[in-house]
């Protein structure tokens, strides 16, 4: 049984000394990581923490989180989007579902921020979602030096990325619980970790069993996770009225996340009167990133401008829709 949304994602001792002590800089396998290959065209390159992320087992590409920073032209100030790609968090689709969504930001005057998080089978949770916390409030921080609007600082998260993206819509505004006894870490992590909006693309928002298809999150969490564990990441769990207004994308014939977490997210938020959308397509398999150029799902290709007309509706977009 999930928890009810008032309790905190972490209420459970048992869970957080399983957290703390078990896995946060556990190495799973000590065979040497594969790099993840930057996406294409970014800016620059931002390192989430200069000496070292909290847990680190080492000094290697994947040990460093960062973001690849694709910056909006013109002087600002911009909405801002952390893109979070897919990979059931063992590895990054990075292209697919996080350049090109970088790409199409730019395009519409927002700048982005792909993240490189840690990965199993070298990181358990909660190294990854440091890492998202970490990243937003790190941009959040840069809002001035950035020409970024600190009300306007989002996330858009895939598949596992998508997850995440639900966690941090779901978190304490400061971050969890579990961060006492080790941070703040510098000032950075004193700042706010929560988005001003949230999109979420075939993400899965629930870790309850009778959903089809789902099975935990042993990628994230590590085999035999207690059922605390599994609670403290189930988004749908922790959706209050302060949760981030939300754009949810999903496929009913995903074959990988059922379209259940995408309706059964957005009834839990409509019941808290947090601000959402959700458009659930019926062709597409998992994976559709953007639903351009899939001769199968047509349909699909339809959907950033959903996206961008609803982005525009809260004013994080603010130019013009395309003539039609």
């Amino acid at each position: 049984m999930l928890m009810s949304p008032s309790r905190s994602r972490l209420s459970s001792l048992a869970a957080l000394i399983f957290t703390l002590t078990t896995a946060i800089g556990t190495a799973v396998s000590q065979a040497p990581p594969t790099p993840t290959v930057p996406p294409i065209g970014f800016a620059s390159i931002e390192t989430l923490w200069p000496t070292g992320a909290p847990g680190a087992v080492g000094k290697d590409d994947a040990d460093i989180p960062r973001l690849f920073a694709y910056p909006a032209p013109g002087p600002g100030p911009h909405a801002a989007v952390i893109v979070l790609p897919g990979g059931g968090y063992n590895h990054l689709v990075m292209e697919k579902e996080g350049a090109a969504e970088a790409r199409w930001l730019n395009q519409h005057n927002v700048s982005a921020y792909v993240l490189q998080y840690r990965l199993s089978p070298r990181y358990l949770y909660p190294a990854a979602m440091l890492d998202g916390l970490r990243a937003v409030r790190l941009v959040r921080s840069h809002a001035s030096d950035w020409h970024l609007r600190p009300d306007a600082i989002g996330v858009w998260g895939f598949s596992a990325g998508g997850h995440m993206a639900a966690y941090l819509a779901t978190a304490a505004p400061h971050g969890d619980p579990y961060n006492s006894g080790t941070f703040p870490h510098d000032a950075i992590d004193a700042l706010s970790a929560h988005p001003d909006f949230a999109i979420l693309s075939y993400a899965r928002t629930s870790l309850d069993p009778t959903i089809p298809g789902t099975f935990g999150m042993q990628t994230l969490t590590g085999p035999n996770a207690p059922q605390a564990l599994d609670d403290a990441i189930s988004p749908i769990a922790h959706v209050t009225k302060n949760s981030s207004p939300s754009f949810i994308y999903a496929t009913e014939f995903d074959e990988k996340v059922d379209s259940s977490n995408a309706s059964l997210f957005f009834d839990a938020l409509h019941r808290a009167g947090v601000p959402a959308e959700l458009h659930i397509f019926e062709q597409g398999p998992h994976g559709t990133g953007m639903g351009q150029n899939l001769p199968k799902s047509p349909e699909l290709a339809i959907w950033p401008l959903l996206l961008q007309h609803w982005m525009q509706a809260h004013n994080w977009i603010t130019d013009s829709p395309p003539a039609q």
